[in-house]
């Protein structure tokens, strides 16, 4: 769906002032022409944003705003979703069927998975959580989830059942779920329904939440029971609380901040959200603006 395009004037670029003055700037630049989807918070203050075409890294600091390319970009790579977890990067291939892991620390890759028959139009990797069951990842014109077990390198198909349904355009979009793996839960961006999806069988099931559909949803982020979901062309992000077992939810109230532009993916440091712009609806150029945001609460 995204065409990859190399850029590696790219990996030259540093960003080495915020848009914001003091601690935990309000708005961190990153290099223009960046093209960026997947934000994760590493160790302390740390950040990592990824380039759609390139897949290539970039590595800031929430605290400063202060931030450069950190893991340079390669043909054949894309950077979508990404969760860091325990030292590594976990990064989702897009259209080039593939999950990737970086060491955090030295930028080695250390996995490079084929998850799906690449640049086929059949297959979108979108997304990735790190559970103690393993890596699960998503993919946007599949009814499947992929699973990498821990210490493993072999790839299972888990093809989703229940009430799930494949239908046009984008389907699964960001992942996230108790880390125990048993459950995660998955927007359907064309439908707008949450799924609570068995981490072993692919089961899935819609997640009540009265009348509400989370239109243009994308990123996940589950924090003990309070779910938030990107929905990225309405510029805003809902607060779910979920039940227990995660089949019902409870809409608190819906985020919004003048600084969001396309919102695909959020991460948490402490109390602080953090949105990364991807700005889909603004033509992607070389001089093109990009940004993630201190979303206020």
């Amino acid at each position: 769906m995204r065409r990859l395009l190399l850029v590696a004037a790219l990996a030259a670029v540093s960003v080495p002032v915020a848009l914001a003055k003091g601690a935990f700037p309000e708005v961190i630049a990153l290099p223009d022409g960046w093209r960026p989807e997947g934000i994760a918070i590493g160790n302390g203050s740390t950040f990592y944003v990824g380039s759609i075409p390139t897949g290539a890294i970039f590595r800031g600091d929430v605290r400063t705003g202060e931030g450069a390319p950190y893991i340079d970009g390669a043909a054949g790579r894309a950077a979508v979703g990404i969760e860091f977890n325990r030292g590594r990067l976990y990064v989702a291939g897009g259209s080039t069927g593939k999950g990737f892991v970086y060491d955090a620390r030295t930028k080695a890759l250390l996995a490079e998975y084929q998850l799906a028959p690449p640049n086929s139009g059949a297959t979108f990797i979108n997304d990735v959580d790190v559970t103690h069951l393993g890596s699960f990842w998503t993919d946007s014109n599949r009814a499947v989830l992929y699973r990498v077990a821990p210490g493993s390198t072999t790839v299972q198909t888990i093809p989703l059942t229940g009430e799930f349904q494949l239908v046009p355009g984008f389907n699964l979009n960001g992942i996230d779920g108790p880390n125990g793996g048993r459950f995660l839960i998955s927007v359907q961006t064309a439908t707008g329904t949450l799924f609570r999806i068995d981490g072993r069988s692919g089961d899935s099931r819609k997640i009540d939440v009265g009348a509400t559909t989370f239109t243009n949803g994308d990123g996940l982020l589950l924090a003990g029971r309070t779910l938030y979901v990107v929905q990225n062309q309405l510029n805003r992000i809902a607060v779910v609380r979920l039940s227990h077992n995660l089949t019902k939810g409870k809409v608190l109230r819906f985020l919004t901040d003048p600084d969001l532009d396309v919102p695909t993916t959020l991460a948490r440091h402490g109390k602080r959200l953090y949105a990364v712009n991807a700005r889909f609806s603004t033509p992607p150029s070389p001089t093109t603006t990009y940004n993630v945001v201190l979303v206020k609460q």
